[in-house]
């Protein structure tokens, strides 16, 4: 059999609810590995929150982080950091007129330092997985360089306005996304990148055409890239317009969707 390349988003995928990976789909993975399939890690996380699970599979590839905006190989330092951040002039924009758009809170990355516009003891929590340098303060004097990717954190009365400003706006500068319910955060990076773009880096690295690369995913975040893999699978608990898209769906990630998927399809 000639090898594939596995994509693998993280939460609600390769993870269970608990943020683990199930024994069965783990071993799984590595047999995939060990028959010489290729399996790379496409998540928004930065790469500090994923880094975990990149050790704990074994893995030996490129790593797909923010949803694309930043790829890197972190046992080939060699292989090169692919970075595609946001103009800062945007962020800074976005702060003048957060306001009169009802914007709470905003925070930036830069790869693996964080800013936040204003002090929250919640989204800190949320943030200070893989120990991240931290510095609060207003965005337009603490942001010296372009981001890798801004939060935007407002609430439901507000969101689809800041939203349509946005769109309208910056429409060819940024993509963004809404997180899911109960979150009112608006996820903002550089236009044209997503974890398809980032997917296809790696492949081309490796030479495997599209028709034999496998995506697994359960958000709209993954839209593009189960679209763009030659066997883009949806998760049994993947959103609808996910499972519209895909060219399969498994079952879920607390019914190792993936493990028994990959292991049906490639005899292992």
């Amino acid at each position: 059999m000639k090898p594939y390349l596995i994509a693998l988003d993280l939460d609600g995928t390769l993870l269970k609810e608990d943020k683990t990976i199930s024994p069965f789909t783990k071993d799984v993975i590595r047999r995939a590995i060990n028959v010489g399939h290729f399996v790379v890690i496409a998540t928004g996380r930065p790469y500090r929150a994923s880094s975990m699970y990149y050790e704990e599979l074994g893995l030996a590839t490129p790593i797909v982080n923010f949803n694309g905006a930043f790829v890197h190989h972190p046992r080939q330092p060699s292989w090169g950091m692919h970075h595609y951040p946001l103009p800062l002039a945007i962020v800074k924009d976005i702060v003048e007129i957060s306001e009169s758009y009802g914007i709470k809170n905003m925070m930036a990355e830069v790869l693996d330092n964080v800013y936040f516009h204003q002090h929250d003891d919640v989204l800190l929590d949320i943030v200070r997985l893989g120990n991240p340098t931290v510095e609060i303060g207003d965005l337009r004097r603490s942001l010296g360089k372009d981001p890798t990717s801004v939060l935007v954190y407002t609430d439901d009365d507000h969101i689809e306005r800041i939203q349509s400003h946005l769109a309208n706006v910056y429409a060819n500068v940024i993509h963004q996304r809404r997180w899911s319910e109960p979150w009112h955060v608006i996820e903002i990076i550089r236009h044209g990148v997503h974890k398809a773009a980032g997917l296809k880096q790696v492949a081309d690295y490796f030479g495997i055409p599209r028709e034999r690369v496998i995506a697994f995913g359960d958000e709209d975040n993954d839209l593009e890239m189960i679209d763009w893999a030659g066997l883009g699978v949806a998760m049994g608990n993947a959103i609808e317009s996910l499972k519209t898209v895909a060219d399969d769906v498994t079952k879920s990630n607390e019914e190792d969707g993936i493990g028994l998927y990959l292991q049906d399809l490639l005899g292992l």
